[in-house]
């Protein structure tokens, strides 16, 4: 019995003095001796890998140092920032040039004559990228009702828009007897008025036997190479205003010049028989009636707006509609005549 206690004691005291063998460590997790501070981590060695932090197999293990799993440096950036943004904007720069260019020109030409400075500058069209010819394309479609369908899709009038200016002066004369009741006045008037044209006078106005629309293939499309066209077309005569509210007067740029009246006036008699006349309500309604009969009558007011209407006319057939479809199909818009019907 004292020899089995005695032997149970001796296997005790073995087992609690006995070394402790390797403890795994996880991955990511360093170690070092127990109780003391770690020392600093040296570099990992080549032949560490993405391991436990133990060296392997037959490696002499130096107590108290600390082993890290290797870790990758972090990526750099292959190109800055400015970089990327600068080549994105040079890009829709090149996309969009000749737009960009046009708006330029119109921009610096102002701000020229703004300062008084009368420079001749290059005249850059406007245009956006997808009105330029496609080199390279070849199709056999006929044009012609393409472009007629866009034409008669058209739904909006043009309108040549001028201003005219004129003096007149309002006059009341109403005599008592051998006394003579006047008083008139001066009045400086700014009018404006507008022209219209009908761009689209309906289907049977383009039927082929009224010879109103012409459009002719000069040559076809060829690889490499644009074909060409020429477009003729009638329209309507521009249109006069037609009340006299079609026609207005500029209430900044209007005024009264001078007034003058009859000896009596304001006296009791004539003062009594005709009441004073000279609000502006009254003078801007007979100024109004004066433009109206003047953009009827005159030529040399007539004659600007019809102008002023044609020339808007004909620039917005051509750039909005009988262009952009040319250069759709590969040609290029050789010359392009308006011409306006009697009447």
């Amino acid at each position: 019995m004292l020899r089995l206690l005695v032997l149970l004691l001796g296997a005790l005291s073995s087992r609690r003095l006995a070394p402790a063998g390797p403890a795994r460590v996880p991955p990511g997790v360093t170690y070092g001796r127990p109780g003391v501070g770690s020392e600093p981590a040296e570099a990992v060695p080549p032949w560490l890998g993405p391991g436990d932090g133990r060296p392997p197999a037959g490696w002499p293990a130096e107590p108290g140092r600390v082993l890290r799993p290797h870790r990758p440096p972090p990526r750099r950036r292959r190109l800055p920032r400015w970089v990327s943004w600068g080549a994105g904007v040079l890009v829709v720069g090149l996309i969009f040039r000749r737009a960009i260019s046009a708006v330029v020109l119109v921009a610096l030409s102002s701000a020229l004559h703004f300062l008084g400075f009368n420079a001749h500058l290059p005249h850059v069209r406007f245009a956006w990228p997808w009105q330029t010819v496609s080199a390279g394309t070849a199709t056999d479609t006929q044009i012609g009702p393409w472009v007629l369908q866009k034409i008669e899709g058209i739904s909006k009038p043009a309108l040549g828009t001028e201003n005219f200016n004129f003096v007149f002066t309002h006059k009341v004369s109403k005599s008592i007897g051998p006394w003579p009741c006047w008083y008139s006045s001066t009045f400086y008037a700014v009018g404006q008025a507008s022209a219209t044209v009908d761009l689209n006078p309906g289907p049977s106005w383009w039927t082929a036997p009224s010879g109103h629309y012409r459009l002719r293939v000069l040559s076809q499309p060829q690889p490499g190479r644009p074909g060409h066209v020429t477009v003729a077309m009638v329209l309507p005569p521009p249109q006069l205003p037609q009340t006299a509210h079609d026609v207005t007067i500029d209430n900044t740029l209007s005024r009264p010049l001078g007034t003058q009246h009859s000896w009596t006036y304001p006296g009791l008699g004539c003062g009594a028989l005709i009441k004073p006349q000279f609000a502006e309500s009254v003078l801007y309604a007979q100024a109004q009636n004066v433009a109206f009969d003047r953009v009827q009558h005159v030529p040399a007011v007539t004659r600007p707006l019809v102008s002023a209407a044609e020339a808007e006319a004909s620039q917005m057939i051509r750039n909005n509609f009988i262009q952009p479809t040319v250069n759709a199909f590969g040609y290029t818009l050789d010359s392009f005549t308006l011409s306006w019907a009697a009447g």
